[in-house]
């Protein structure tokens, strides 16, 4: 049983790095100027030539987007694992809003890559294509995913932020890094591959640090009912096969014995 929680614990710690590694190479491939919402036909009409051009290349950045946001949402699950007592319910509540934005995320990127793509190589004219485009997003649907989307990228890093911020089970430099990083890297446009990597480079560095921590993090102690509260105790304390914390054993081993000589003496 120990082992099966610390092998789903380790594959959600990897998740960590791959959705950083999905995430830079969707947008470092995303053509220029094609990340935009077609909500107007001046719109359309500049996107359109572009995905024509570079549809192959759409395709591809638009599947790894999917993906990306897929491990977006596995990823918020993953360091909630991180977050201790105080900071739980703010974790819970941005598992919920970041999972859930992270869906709108991936319905919404499909109409801004794939259809794009599709739409610009399907052989219509430029005005069938702007149209099929335009209602698309301007439908009350693709307008809630987005609206949706839109508040929970934007929201959720900072609730997790705030999360391992208060539980101090990370460094709080580490919490500020991953909130302010994952702001930075939503917001990163398609503006070439070097410099999406140096924009994004902060969220993938976060990504990758609480990614060994969640790595390193020991079972919980069943005798109190959860983590140990004191910073990098999980780390850094040393488990009996029991559960129990062995440096407390011994100083409690040491005081008996303490006492044991006075009332002999």
């Amino acid at each position: 049983m120990k082992d099966a929680v610390r092998t789903r614990q380790r594959m959600l710690a990897l998740a960590l790095p791959i959705t950083a590694a999905l995430y830079i190479a969707a947008e470092g491939l995303d053509p220029r100027g094609t990340d935009r919402i077609v909500t107007t036909t001046a719109i359309a009409s500049k996107v359109l030539p572009i995905a024509a051009k570079h549809s192959t290349q759409l395709f591809v950045s638009g599947s790894l987007s999917e993906l990306a946001l897929g491990a977006v949402a596995v990823s918020y699950a993953a360091i909630a694992m991180l977050v201790r007592k105080r900071g739980s319910t703010a974790a819970t509540v941005a598992v919920l809003i970041g999972g859930i934005g992270a869906f709108c995320g991936a319905i919404v990127n499909v109409l801004v890559g794939i259809n794009l793509a599709a739409a610009a190589t399907a052989g219509a004219t430029q005005n069938a294509a702007a149209q099929i485009l335009i209602r698309n997003f301007n439908s009350g649907a693709g307008q809630a995913f987005t609206d949706v989307y839109a508040f929970g990228e934007f929201v959720a890093p900072i609730v997790m932020g705030v999360a391992l911020w208060r539980s101090r089970t990370v460094p709080r430099w580490l919490a500020a890094l991953f909130a302010i990083g994952f702001e930075l890297a939503e917001q990163t446009a398609s503006v070439g591959v070097v410099k999406v990597v140096l924009l994004m480079a902060p969220f993938a560095v976060a990504m990758v640090l609480l990614s060994i921590r969640l790595w390193q993090v020991r079972e919980p102690d069943r005798y109190r009912g959860g983590y140990s509260e004191e910073p990098g105790d999980a780390i850094d304390r040393p488990w009996t096969q029991d559960g129990g914390d062995r440096t407390s054993d011994e100083k409690r081993d040491a005081l008996c014995s303490a006492d044991s000589s006075i009332d002999g003496g």
